[in-house]
């Protein structure tokens, strides 16, 4: 069995946009798992091929490789914030000239407490272990826009949350992927 080349690890693409083909570097770090490109086509096809004058967030970004996308795709800001030290420093090594990109070392759950922007499109792919996915929905909710789109990623199928629709879904491997569209209640 042929070994793999340490030149092809720890590397992604981007696969379309003004960076296509761009490759984006991160550390062996356990856990760390990004979306592979057959899935990141399909799911950007559900998202729609652009992103012009969208506000994106990539809430547990990890490789980055989903904000580093979205910016290619000519999103008008994306935030990206990873609580690991040294995945953080790889992700601003990564940035470069892409500048409507904001990468922030914080937890999850901090920056949505602290935080007043408002997301057109929102990237969740938190580590597999992560199962607060109720609590984290309420947390992120008051950051929606109207028709919102969540893309969300587990080795589980989720609950679609009260006030989400399903846009589509998918299997690849042990990932469950699906993008959620959000409807503020008529109520509020």
């Amino acid at each position: 069995m042929a070994k793999h080349s340490p030149f092809h690890r720890n590397q992604v693409r981007i696969i379309a946009g003004t960076h296509r083909s761009r490759m984006i570097h991160f550390p062996a770090v356990d856990g760390l798992r990004p979306t592979a490109d057959m899935v990141r086509e399909k799911i950007f096809n559900w998202l729609g091929q652009t992103f012009y004058g969208k506000t994106v967030l990539d809430l547990f970004s990890g490789s980055g490789v989903l904000g580093f996308e979205a910016a290619s795709r000519g999103a008008q800001k994306v935030v990206m914030i990873e609580k690991n030290h040294q995945i953080y420093t790889a992700l601003k090594q990564n940035v470069l000239n892409l500048n409507q990109i904001s990468i922030q070392k914080d937890d999850a759950f901090h920056f949505l407490a602290n935080n007043s922007i408002k997301f057109d499109c929102v990237f969740l792919d938190p580590p597999y272990a992560f199962h607060q996915w109720d609590i984290l929905w309420q947390a992120l909710e008051p950051h929606l826009n109207q028709d919102a789109m969540i893309y969300v990623e587990s080795d589980r199928i989720l609950e679609i949350p009260e006030n989400g629709s399903l846009h589509k879904a998918g299997k690849s491997g042990i990932s469950h992927f699906a993008v959620w569209i959000y409807k503020k209640s008529t109520a509020e």
